[in-house]
């Protein structure tokens, strides 16, 4: 037993030493410093909006009666398969004028993980290309650098902080990432559906 103990002791001080080597804290801190920043500004902004500009409520409202489910549930698939083109927060707001809000959130969320295995998939098929490979190779040599050097922690990074997680998924499939560790990871994903509509559906 104290065998055992002694090795994953060394285990994780060789792990704590190779993130502080290679500067992972100085990232997550970093990070989720934007993370925070990101959701006071969110936050500050519907308050404002709502105090001055238009009734939140009552845009959110005119969606839920306007347009199906199925649509704005379709429509956020191909928004977070497609570099997250339009914010979760703002769909999660429609969620908590739904019918069954937290059955709608776990929708939403379930698209977001899918949208990123697409976007995983993507990656891997683009992969096969050279020249389109290249180029994205250029366009998102800054992930491709953080994902070798930290692998799954990375996507876990982009599954709950503001690290493009369809992008880091794309990563992902250009550098043949392990795609069942790949799924594991992205489980995370939920996690900050389900912490950011804790927030949003009192503000709602």
């Amino acid at each position: 037993m104290e065998i055992i103990y002694r090795f994953y002791l060394k285990r994780f001080h060789l792990m704590n030493r190779y993130y502080r080597i290679t500067k992972f804290y100085p990232f997550l801190r970093e990070t989720a410093y934007k993370a925070g920043i990101a959701i006071f500004v969110f936050v500050l902004l519907l308050v404002a909006l709502e105090l001055f500009v238009l009734d939140i409520n009552e845009v959110l409202n005119n969606l839920v009666s306007s347009y199906t489910p199925l649509v704005v549930f379709f429509f956020f698939l191909v928004s977070e398969t497609v570099l997250g083109i339009i914010p979760p927060e703002i769909f999660i707001g429609w969620a908590a004028k739904g019918a069954n809000p937290w059955f709608y959130l776990l929708i939403l969320s379930t698209a977001s993980y899918l949208g990123g295995v697409i976007a995983y998939g993507l990656g891997r098929q683009l992969a096969l290309v050279p020249a389109i490979k290249k180029y994205l190779e250029v366009r998102v040599a800054k992930h491709i650098t953080n994902l070798r050097k930290w692998g799954g922690l990375f996507i876990v990074i982009g599954a709950l902080l503001p690290v493009p997680h369809s992008i880091v998924s794309l990563v992902g499939g250009l550098l043949n990432y392990n795609f069942k560790r790949y799924l594991l990871w992205a489980l995370f994903r939920y996690v900050r559906f389900v912490a950011y509509a804790l927030v949003i559906f009192k503000i709602f």
